[in-house]
């Protein structure tokens, strides 16, 4: 998965204004992590309304990943523009792939909700299942990042953890709003 925006940050501090290459660009997770949160947010909230066609449940991770994505585009482009004297198309398109993480994390629940009927879900067993696989998602990308940095067992553990009950968290949630 492409990065959030530390490279660009990384860069910021060292006084170099252009992007690294592609090939020296560290991964960034960010955007997996948050895109992975946003989408057992959307699922827990849209149990809150009730019973509702797979399609619409797909079509809402997928759109609000989509949205998400955009604003996040936005905000650093318009952030950049401020710092920096003009942007350029590359610029554009590295921000657009640095932030497109986001949109990623939000295909494997909406494949979820998309396979249940063939696992015999129901509606609510969809939504459930899509929240797991979100949280599952989250915990994995947020462990990853912190493997991949090289940091110690503790902080590792520590990251999974707290990744945990950020969607153990939503979890009670939906759980709570539902009934």
């Amino acid at each position: 998965m492409a990065g959030h925006g530390a490279e660009h940050d990384a860069n910021e501090r060292d006084g170099n204004k252009g992007p690294e290459p592609a090939a020296t660009r560290k991964t960034d997770y960010a955007g997996a992590v948050y895109g992975s949160l946003l989408a057992a947010s959307v699922v827990a909230g849209a149990g809150t309304l009730g019973t509702f066609p797979r399609l619409v449940l797909v079509l809402l991770l997928l759109g609000t990943g989509l949205v998400f994505w955009a604003a996040h585009v936005y905000a650093r482009l318009v952030g950049d523009r401020l710092v920096h004297q003009a942007l350029s198309r590359q610029e554009v398109r590295r921000v657009c792939a640095d932030e497109w993480p986001i949109v990623q994390a939000a295909v494997p629940p909406a494949a979820a909700v998309a396979v249940s009927p063939v696992l015999g879900l129901g509606p609510e067993g969809a939504a459930w299942l899509a929240l797991g696989v979100a949280v599952v998602e989250q915990v994995g990308w947020a462990t990853v990042a912190v493997v991949r940095a090289h940091a110690p067992r503790r902080l590792v553990l520590a990251a999974g953890a707290v990744n945990l009950l950020l969607g153990l968290f939503i979890v009670v949630l939906k759980a709570g709003l539902h009934h």
